[in-house]
């Protein structure tokens, strides 16, 4: 069985978190964001790619997203969200085909894309009707037709306050992120909350009411800590075999 699980918050430790990962188990493949292609627009097959200095030719979406979102979010989200499934269908045709116990990490889900990212930009006015229209309709196509490749059998909740995560956006020093507001990260935090804490939030999937979920507390750093990084992983070993 392959089992797919997707961590999420923002700037809640998820690079960190996926490095960790990466060295825990062979058996176990991370798929993380193709942010280097919301950074770089161009035709490319491999979505998980970071790119030099010299390849950074191709229009910077995240930053015209953030720069002006009435603009760009709709653009931002489609884009996001298909670069995501290109990336999470490719992991299932490679080195993990033959192996006994395969467990691949989505960062983030298509999922988290629709009702926790494009929802919350749809209500802040960033997106009209009709585009919200338009883009649910794309997802419920999209997932029709490769859903069942990204079913998740679990989710780990990397669980942080607003504030510690804005901390952490200005330590990692993204430029396209430094003008990123407190208020916009406490409405994910609700959505997130709502969707995995307090099981309220509905979405067009009624098996994501029942998918399991891990909730690790990481307001605290753990970068540096062993028998951090021990802990977490034991909690993400069990949780996986359920």
């Amino acid at each position: 069985m392959l089992e797919g699980i997707a961590f999420l918050f923002t700037a809640a430790g998820k690079s960190t978190f996926v490095n960790i990962l990466k060295q825990a188990r062979e058996e176990w493949e991370v798929v993380p964001e193709p942010i280097a292609r919301w950074c770089n627009v161009q035709n490319c097959e491999d979505d998980c790619e970071e790119l030099s200095a010299s390849q950074k030719s191709g229009g910077n979406l995240l930053q015209m997203m953030y720069g002006k979102p009435e603009r760009w979010s709709f653009t931002f989200q489609t884009y996001a969200c298909l670069s995501r499934i290109r990336a999470q269908l490719k992991v299932l045709d490679g080195k993990l085909k033959d192996a006994d116990n395969p467990v691949v990490y989505f960062e983030r889900s298509v999922y988290s894309d629709r009702y926790i990212f494009a929802s919350n930009l749809y209500e802040s006015d960033c997106m009209n009707e009709t585009e919200w229209t338009i883009y649910q309709d794309w997802h419920n196509w999209m997932n029709q037709q490769f859903g069942s490749s990204l079913e998740l059998d679990g989710i780990v909740y990397l669980r942080a306050t607003p504030e510690k995560c804005l901390e952490r956006i200005y330590v990692r020093g993204r430029d396209e992120e430094q003008d990123i507001p407190i208020e916009y990260l406490e409405k994910l935090h609700y959505k997130h909350e709502n969707w995995l804490q307090h099981r309220t939030l509905r979405t067009d999937f009624e098996y994501l009411q029942e998918v399991p979920v891990l909730t690790l507390d990481v307001n605290e750093d753990f970068k540096g800590s062993k028998d951090k990084h021990e802990s977490m992983i034991e909690k993400v070993n069990s949780a996986s075999k359920y």
